[in-house]
């Protein structure tokens, strides 16, 4: 799987939570402690969070950080 590729279903997968949730962008940004900006970019496959940023996301959601990535990776 190419790297823009895992970047993009990741970020999917984190909206689809976000959202399943009910939380906003913001709200989801406070309780990461990340800026919003950087969580759309995240969210739209533009960004690659590092592996403590990608434990705090799924720490947020209630998952696992492997729930978080494509089951091919």
């Amino acid at each position: 799987m190419k790297k823009d590729a895992i970047c993009i279903a990741f970020g999917e997968t984190v909206r689809n939570l976000r959202k399943a949730k009910g939380v906003s962008q913001e709200e989801f940004a406070d309780k990461v402690g990340i800026h919003r900006t950087y969580i759309g970019g995240i969210e739209r496959g533009e960004r690659n969070p590092t592996l403590t940023t990608i434990q705090r996301i799924a720490e947020s959601l209630g998952v696992s950080a492997k729930d978080l990535l494509p089951e091919n990776f």
